[in-house]
């Protein structure tokens, strides 16, 4: 069919097709100017997140408490906006 030469090339592309892209990729320069920038655009800066995961069933009933009570003020905060607005009208 093809021959010896076609099987020499499509082995040599085999080989060369990987090699190259991990080169190419795996450049540390090339991380730094174009994944890192994009990463910071996609995920939240680490101040922003929670780093200390509750474990045990106490730490994470204490941490839904939390965050039901911050939903609850921030509601109460805007309805109380929202009611200055309607007086003022």
């Amino acid at each position: 069919m093809g021959g010896p030469n076609l099987e020499i090339f499509k082995f040599s592309l085999y080989l060369f097709v990987p090699i190259a892209a991990l080169i190419h990729f795996g450049d540390p320069e090339w991380y730094k100017t174009v994944v890192v920038p994009y990463r910071d655009k996609l995920f939240p800066a680490l101040d922003r997140t929670n780093q200390r995961i509750p474990t045990d069933q106490s730490g994470v009933r204490e941490e839904l408490a939390r965050i039901k009570a911050e939903r609850l003020l921030k509601r109460a905060q805007r309805e109380a906006g929202d009611s200055k607005k309607s007086e003022e009208q």
